[in-house]
C-alpha cells in the first residue's frame, strides 16, 4: 500500500520536474507560465503524498530525459498528453486508497480535470497548422504510392522509376502547396498565415516523397521496392495517425485502416493499370 504511494510520489516529482525543465526551456512566455503551474500542481501532489509517506524520493531521471527530448522534437502538446497517459494509474491508486487517506480525494479531482485545462491552454503553431500538414501527407500517400505501382511494373528499372517519380513527387508539392497558399489565404485574409500553410503542405508532402522513393535508390530489385515503400507507406500513416489520437484524443484503429485501405487499394489499382499501359504499348525499358 505505502509502496504504491512511493511509486505515485515518484511519478509526481518526475512529472513536476520535467514541466519544471520545459519551462524554462521554451521561448513562448504563454507557454512557460502553463507549464510552470503544472509543475506546481504536480510539486503539491508531492507533498500531500510525502505528508502520507513521510519520505522524500528522487525523480525517474530516464524518464525527465525521454519526456524532454520527445516534446523538443514532437511538440509541446503530443508530449504533454502522453505524460498524462502514464499518470492514468494514478488516479486509480488515489481512487483505492482515498478511503483510508482522505487528502487523496482532492487529488483525484485535481488528476481528471484541473491539468487536463491547464494542457488545454497551451497554444502551439505545430497544431493550429496540422491540417496543413495533413493535405500533404495523405496526397503525397495516395498519389505517390499510386504511381510507384503503376511505375514499377511499367517500368521495372528502380532508378528510372526513382527519377519520374521524384519528377512527379517534387511537381505535385508545389503545386499543392500554391493551392493551399490561395485557399487560407482566401479563408483567413492574412498573407503570412497562408505562406506557413503553404509550408507545412510542401514540407510534409516532400518528406513523405523521399520516404517513399528511397527504397528504389537503396534497392535494385523494382518489386521488393514497392513492397519496401509500401511497408514504409504503412508506417508513416501509423505514426502519423498515432500522434493524431494522443493529440486530439480521437480513437486510432477506424483513422488508421481507413488510411491504410485507401492508399494500398489505390496502389492496388495504379499496379493493375502499370500492367495494362505496358501491354497496350508494348513498353520495353
Amino acid at each position: 500500500m505505502i509502496q504504491d504511494l512511493l511509486r505515485e510520489q515518484k511519478n509526481e516529482i518526475t512529472a513536476c520536474t520535467i514541466y519544471k525543465r520545459l519551462s524554462e526551456t521554451i521561448k513562448d512566455t504563454a507557454n512557460a507560465q502553463v507549464l510552470l503551474k503544472m509543475s506546481q500542481e504536480e510539486h503539491r501532489h508531492y507533498q500531500v503524498l510525502k505528508k502520507v509517506t513521510q519520505k522524500d524520493v528522487s525523480p525517474y531521471r530516464f524518464q525527465v530525459f525521454f519526456f524532454t527530448l520527445l516534446t523538443r522534437f514532437l511538440g509541446l502538446t503530443f508530449g504533454m498528453k502522453m505524460l498524462e497517459r502514464s499518470e492514468d494509474k494514478a488516479v486509480e491508486t488515489y481512487e483505492k486508497l482515498s478511503g483510508q487517506y482522505p487528502q487523496l480525494h482532492a487529488l483525484v479531482k485535481d488528476e481528471a480535470s484541473h491539468e487536463e485545462q491547464l494542457i488545454g491552454m497551451i497554444d502551439e503553431e505545430k497544431l493550429e497548422y496540422m491540417g496543413s500538414v495533413v493535405l500533404g501527407l495523405n496526397d503525397a500517400l495516395v498519389e505517390l504510392t499510386g504511381a510507384l505501382a503503376g511505375f514499377t511494373f511499367a517500368f521495372q528499372n528502380t532508378r528510372l522509376i526513382a527519377v519520374t517519380a521524384l519528377i512527379t513527387g517534387i511537381s505535385a508539392s508545389f503545386s499543392m502547396s500554391a493551392s493551399e497558399y490561395l485557399s487560407t489565404r482566401q479563408e483567413s485574409g492574412q498573407t503570412q498565415k497562408a505562406l506557413k500553410a503553404a509550408f507545412y503542405t510542401g514540407i510534409a508532402y516532400i518528406f513523405t516523397v523521399i520516404a517513399l522513393v528511397l527504397p528504389y535508390l537503396l534497392i535494385g530489385n523494382p518489386f521488393v521496392s514497392l513492397a519496401v515503400c509500401l511497408t514504409v507507406a504503412v508506417l508513416i500513416i501509423y505514426m502519423f495517425n498515432y500522434y493524431m489520437s494522443v493529440v486530439h484524443e480521437t480513437p486510432f484503429r477506424k483513422r488508421f485502416l481507413e488510411m491504410a485501405a485507401i492508399s494500398l487499394g489505390v496502389s492496388a489499382l495504379s499496379f493493375l493499370i502499370g500492367i495494362l499501359v505496358k501491354n497496350v504499348f508494348g513498353l520495353e525499358v
